[in-house]
């Protein structure tokens, strides 16, 4: 049977407006008759395609996978009218990437390197809390989600994690010859540390060790934030305990120095998927490339 485009279209409306009532009016159709159009299309596709949740519809999976079609489908009508008039851009697949607001932007790039470049890919990037984002990957409004804390897993969730990277953790500042020479135990007793947060795994790592150690460190700043922990490791205000992916750039270019790793501690990094009957092709290359054997959790 071939597709509706009318149904297809009255779909793609209501998908984008989120809402029956204005999709109607914006369609000047009845919001009853517009109901049938899509119960009809979802008879034909043989899936659901929204899901009612008080007074707003969602997108099921497969509604997702058909708005992305839909919109290639009306974009290419688009692109003939602007090919006539001169140039027109490829549609491409959209890939919706969730990112942790802690996480490393120079990790972000590596996992990402392998589409970034690729014309065929329409990339989306959020940024938000793990569990905000969790939210979004359970209605299908995310991808995958990249983070470093690997969240409680309930045993009724949909999503699960793999393990895609590993960096070291090291202690890393100014360049400064009082440095040189000094065993781990002096650097982290004898100078101000600057930290990541208490809710990162990296800082309770760090602090099991302290402790195990029999230590008393002088904490002067912390910060949530890789971005900001890469300023204050860069001003000079203390010695930082960060895995070096974060300063990657200052240390190529001799701006930072990495003294040594800190023992036993390392960075995961993980990328959270959830169980789909129509896995994005794109995502499911990202994750083959960067993630080892055996690294689902």
């Amino acid at each position: 049977m071939q597709t509706n485009y009318k149904h297809l279209r009255y779909f793609w409306a209501v998908a984008h407006e989120g809402n029956l009532t204005r999709a109607a009016k914006r369609l000047n159709v009845s919001q009853s008759a517009l109901s049938t159009q899509i119960q009809t299309l979802e008879q034909q596709f043989k899936h659901q395609l929204f899901e009612r949740k008080g007074r707003k519809l969602y997108l099921t999976e497969a509604g997702h996978i058909a708005l992305d079609h839909a919109d290639a489908i009306f974009a290419l009508g688009d692109e003939l009218v602007a090919s006539l008039r001169g140039t027109s851009a490829k549609q491409r697949r959209t890939v919706r990437i969730g990112a942790n607001m802690n996480l490393s932007r120079n990790f972000q790039i590596k996992f990402l390197a392998p589409i970034l470049n690729d014309p065929d890919v329409h990339l989306t990037v959020r940024t938000g809390r793990l569990q905000d984002l969790l939210a979004e990957i359970e209605t299908h409004d995310l991808d995958v989600i990249l983070t470093n804390t690997l969240p409680p897993r309930p045993a009724n969730s949909n999503w699960f994690a793999t393990a895609v990277d590993e960096q070291p953790v090291s202690l890393i500042g100014l360049r400064d010859s009082k440095y040189v020479g000094a065993t781990f135990a002096e650097m982290v007793t004898q100078n101000p540390l600057i930290l990541p947060a208490d809710d990162s795994g990296v800082r309770s790592d760090f602090d099991a060790l302290i402790e195990s150690m029999d230590l008393t460190i002088h904490a002067v700043l912390e910060a949530d934030d890789m971005a900001m922990l890469r300023l204050l490791t860069r001003s000079g205000a203390g010695l930082a305990v960060l895995p070096p992916i974060v300063v990657r750039d200052e240390l190529a270019a001799g701006q930072l120095k990495e003294y040594m790793p800190v023992p036993t501690l390392t960075e995961r990094f993980y990328a959270i998927t959830r169980n789909r009957r129509f896995p994005n092709p794109a995502v499911k290359r990202l994750i083959e490339t960067a993630a080892p054997p055996d690294a689902k959790a």
